[in-house]
C-alpha cells in the first residue's frame, strides 16, 4: 500500500463523519445551535399577542410534523424496511405520505423545527434552518437516493419522475 492510500485511508472526511449523525439528530442539533444564538443575542421580546399567535402556530406545525412521521414510520414498518438513510431498503415504499413526496420525513422534521420555534417564540433557530435543509438537500438525500438507485434501478426512477423531493 502506498503512502497516499495510507494516508487517505486514514484521513479524516467531515462529510463522511457529518453522515453518521442520524437526520433527527442534525435538527436537533441544528436547533441547539440556534437556541445558543438566542441566548447569546438575545432579541426584544415579542408582544403577548404574538407569542400567543405563535405558540398557536408552533402547535399546529408540530401536530401536523407528528402525522406525518407516524404516518411514514408506520408504512415503512409494515413494508418492514429502513429508515435509515445509507442502508440498503427491502422495499420502495410509494404509498401514503411518500406518494406526495419522496422525503415526507425530512419535511416532517422540517415542520417539527418550525412548530419548536413557534411554541417557543425563538426566532434565531430559523437563521440555521436554510444551512440544514441545504446540508440534507445536497448530501444527505442524494446519498440516499444512489442507494435507492443502486437497488430498485428503474422503478426507483420512475417514481423520481412523478413524485417531488421535498413537496
Amino acid at each position: 500500500m502506498s503512502i497516499d492510500t495510507e494516508r487517505q485511508k486514514n484521513s479524516v472526511n467531515p462529510i463522511r463523519l457529518l453522515l453518521k449523525i442520524p437526520v433527527p439528530w442534525v435538527f436537533v442539533l441544528a436547533y441547539l445551535v440556534g437556541v445558543g444564538l438566542q441566548f447569546l443575542f438575545r432579541p426584544d421580546s415579542v408582544s403577548e399577542e404574538l407569542r400567543r399567535l405563535s405558540l398557536i402556530c408552533g402547535i399546529v406545525l408540530f401536530t401536523i410534523s407528528g402525522v406525518i412521521a407516524g404516518w411514514g414510520l408506520f408504512i415503512f414498518h409494515k413494508a418492514h424496511t429502513t429508515t435509515t438513510p445509507g442502508e440498503k431498503s427491502a422495499m420502495l415504499v410509494t404509498r401514503g405520505p411518500y406518494r406526495l413526496s419522496r422525503n415526507p420525513m425530512c419535511v416532517s422534521l422540517t415542520l417539527a423545527y418550525l412548530g419548536e420555534a413557534g411554541m417557543l417564540a425563538q426566532i434565531l433557530p430559523l437563521v440555521v434552518l436554510p444551512f440544514t435543509l441545504a446540508y440534507i438537500n445536497w448530501v444527505v438525500i442524494p446519498l440516499e437516493e444512489s442507494k435507492l438507485k443502486e437497488v430498485f434501478g428503474e422503478k426507483y426512477e420512475q417514481y423520481c419522475a412523478s413524485v417531488r423531493r421535498w413537496i
